[in-house]
Formats: C-alpha cells, structure tokens, sequence
C-alpha cells in the first residue's frame, strides 16, 4: 500500500449542469410563468399587509412580455429587486436569508429565475430599480460556459422614478427561437396566462404578451341568490370548506360551473355523432392555487380525486362539475407545491386532508348527475343552470361568510356548507337505447331510399326506419 497523501476531493458544482441539466425538468411555457410570479412577489415585497389584504391589492402593477424570434423580454414595475436581497434573487439555490416569511409569496428554493434563463438562452442581462439601488448585471455565454467562474459582476446604474425589473435574453436555443416565432405557441401561452393568472389579474394585476392585454378568463362556479328565477324550485349551489392548518389557510368550492351543462348519456357517449366538437370539458376538473398562482388547471386525474374512492373516473358525462382550491400561508415553505411550482406535491401531509374533502363534495354533484344524465330531464336541468347566478372566486368567499357553515371534525378539523341539491327527479316512461353499426356504403343506399338523399345522418336513417316498421307493426 502507498503511503503517500490522499489530497481532497472537490465537491465544488459543476455550472453545466444547472446550465443545460436543470432545464429538462421545467417546460417552456412554465419556465416564463416563473418569471411572471416573481413579478407578484415583488409586488408581495412591495406592499404592506394590509394592502394585500384589500379585493385588489394589484391594481396599478403591471407585467410586459415580449416574444420574438431573436429575444424574449420581460419587464414589470412590481417594486425591484433590493440590492439587500441580491443573494437570494442570484445566488443557485435558496440563500441563508430569511425574506419569504410574513409574504404570500411562492419561490423559495432559489431557482426559478436562474432556471428559466438558462431555459431560454446563453445571453441575459437584468437590469433592476428598487427604492435601495438601481444595478444591472449580465449571464454572459462565456459565464455560462465557465464552470470555474461562479461570481456575476453587478454594475450600477442611473436611478429610475419607476421601480421594477427588466430580464432580457438573447441567443435563444433553437427550440425556443421557434416556439416564439409560432403563433400558435404564442396563443397557447396566452390561454395559459389567461387561466393560470385569472384570479390575480381580476385582482388588478394587468399582463401584456406582445403589446397586447391579456383578458382573463376565470372559472365561476354556479351559486343561488334570493332573486334567481330558478331558486325557489331547484336551488344549486356549491360544496365549501375551510380550514386553517399549521399556518395554511384553506378554502375549497366545488359546483357546477358557469356555462357548463349536463349532457345525456347519449351525448356523452362516445358513439354520440360530433359529441366532441358540441361539448367540452376544457373549464372541468379541479384547480389549486396557492397564494394566488395557479399550480393546477382543471385537472382530470386521480391526483385531484377522479377514480378515487367511490368518485368515478372523468368522463364527458361529468363536464359540468368544477372545483377549486386555495392554499395561502405567509410561509410559503408551508405550501404543497412542486419545485417547478407548476404542480401539487401529493405526498403533502396537508393536502391528503384536503383531497379528502374534494372527495367527499364531488361524490355530490357526480350523484347528482347521474340522476339527471336521462334525455328526459336534461333540458329542464339545462334550464334551472341558465336561471341560476355565478361566482367568481373572489365572490365565492364573500358569499361563504354569510352562509351558516357546519364544523368538521377529523384530522383536518374546519368548517363545510353542504348544499342542499334537488332530490332525484320523477323518473318518466322508461325508454330504450337502439344501438346498431352497419357498413357506411349501406347506409348510403337506405338514406336515398328514404330521403332522396344518401347524405343523411346515420341517427336520421335509424330513426325513420324504426318509425316505418312500428307503423307497419301497429297496423
């Protein structure tokens, strides 16, 4: 055995794989919504408490993306970044710095930022204007080459009456320089901003993409009011709970949703002609927020209870059902979100509670719908949703204050409203379903024979030739 020295073994990170690694695990499109949350929380810094306790704690803060094919660019007035905080805006991973605590914030591992310029290109420069300092600084190509050089060199820079931040990236990856150039890209992110930041921006936050305003486009759930023409013989309104727990605050609304309707079985069957360009599920399913950002959008799976525990799996029958919920602390550490904070952790301890509870509100209007799913009943049900009010999140909270909640008890002790929905209808004349395929070719020839034309619908053809035969049966 040699008797010489063992010398030291670095453990020193190598920049390369933050730099082209770390990236696989975030989307395009999530990567710059990481980007626009940490516009809100500059905006969570910026403001007091009690101003974040108002119905519009951003009115007057702004965000502005540009996508081009040569750069992207994101600009706000959200407050800066404070030169006190520089390490924990810049530095890989979260710094010792304790910033995120009293906030409703969302980033606290320390890399979203970071991670999404590297998703996006080799050239960034940043300049900031916050009440302290007004500096900008660059991640140079040959800085995201270097996997020795780890220090960034800050520049000051002129003082700025308006306080925000500026993040502009060139020398995008090829993929990225195409998906920006592609107006269907461009339309899907809109949709995603659109969804994922309705409830802030009906908060007054405004978001541009490309110059132009996004119109949000919120979920509101069904919700009887005194004076609805349909209250008084068929009153819906949503299941609700909330609850606080280890410092998380939980609210939780599942209902019918605004514009959505129950289809028959026929219709929801996949044999039904067309059913897939007559209804959508799109607004269906379950989203979760936490402290105001979307990390779930209308999710369909049995992460937010679908095929669990006597719910039923989705299924286009159950295209009106639409659920939300809310989780907000001022530890962020405390939420059940994913690194990317796109995404629910499932193996959070509070949020099996809480599914327990999204659960137990969808197995009532999944019954429901199995009771008026009949043909028969349908347009009357259709009816009482048209003559019924809606409610935006914002308003579903303000209405849950003057409901006479029950407490709950169990490992997730809190409060409920379990409405009262309209006992099973009186079932009419039982009716039976003829279901039958024949080649295409035949059904041509039988559409000409009867109609004195072979482009009838299928349903049409099978539905004169019963009433044929019954005639001649009858007689």
């Amino acid at each position: 055995m040699r008797n010489e020295q063992l010398t030291p073994i670095s453990a020193k990170p190598v920049k390369s794989f933050f730099v082209h690694m770390l990236v696989r695990d975030i989307e395009l499109q999530d990567a710059i919504l990481d980007l626009l949350d940490n516009c809100v929380d500059g905006v969570q810094r910026s403001e007091s408490k009690q101003n974040l306790r108002k119905g519009k704690p951003y009115e007057g803060y702004w965000a502005k993306i540009t996508l081009s094919k040569s750069e992207f660019r994101i600009e706000d007035n959200c407050g800066g970044i404070p030169w006190e905080l520089h390490e924990y805006a810049f530095r890989m991973g979260p710094a010792k710095i304790d910033i995120v605590k009293g906030r409703r914030m969302i980033g606290i591992y320390g890399i979203g930022m970071k991670r999404a310029i590297f998703k996006l290109g080799q050239d960034c420069t940043i300049e900031t204007h916050a009440k302290d300092r007004s500096y900008r600084l660059r991640f140079s190509p040959e800085w995201m080459k270097s996997d020795e050089d780890w220090d960034l060199q800050p520049e000051e820079i002129s003082r700025k009456e308006l306080k925000g931040t500026s993040i502009r990236v060139s020398e995008l990856r090829g993929p990225v320089s195409q998906d920006f150039e592609s107006e269907n890209f461009r339309d899907t992110f809109s949709d995603a901003v659109a969804t994922h930041y309705a409830y802030i921006i009906h908060r007054g936050f405004k978001v541009y993409l490309n110059e132009k305003l996004v119109e949000p486009k919120p979920i509101r759930l069904l919700f009887s009011q005194p004076d609805d023409v349909a209250a008084a013989k068929h009153k819906i309104e949503p299941f609700i709970f909330t609850a606080t727990h280890e410092g998380v605050d939980v609210f939780l609304a599942v209902g019918f949703a605004e514009g959505r309707t129950i289809p028959s079985k026929e219709e929801a069957d996949d044999s039904f002609e067309n059913y897939k360009e007559i209804y959508s599920s799109e607004h269906a399913g379950w989203t979760i927020i936490c402290n105001d950002r979307t990390v779930e959008y209308c999710n369909k799976t049995a992460l937010t209870g679908w095929g669990v525990s006597g719910v039923p799996q989705f299924h286009m029958q159950f295209r009106a059902i639409s659920g939300i919920v809310v989780f907000s602390s001022d530890d962020p550490s405390r939420l059940p979100t994913k690194t990317t904070k796109r995404g629910i952790d499932h193996q959070s301890v509070l949020y099996m509670y809480v599914k327990d509870k999204m659960i137990e509100g969808m197995k009532i209007f999944t019954q429901y719908t199995n009771v008026w799913k009949g043909k028969e009943l349908v347009d009357e049900s259709r009816q009482y949703f048209t003559e019924t009010s809606k409610a935006t999140l914002y308003e579903l909270k303000a209405r849950t204050k003057k409901l006479k909640m029950s407490s709950t008890r169990g490992v997730l002790p809190g409060s409920q409203y379990k409405p009262d929905l309209p006992p099973r209808p009186v079932t009419p004349k039982k009716k039976e379903r003829i279901t039958f395929s024949r080649p295409a070719k035949e059904v041509r020839v039988v559409s000409k024979f009867l109609f004195d034309s072979p482009d009838k619908k299928p349903s049409d053809v099978g539905e004169e030739c019963f009433r044929l035969i019954l005639k001649e049966a009858l007689e």
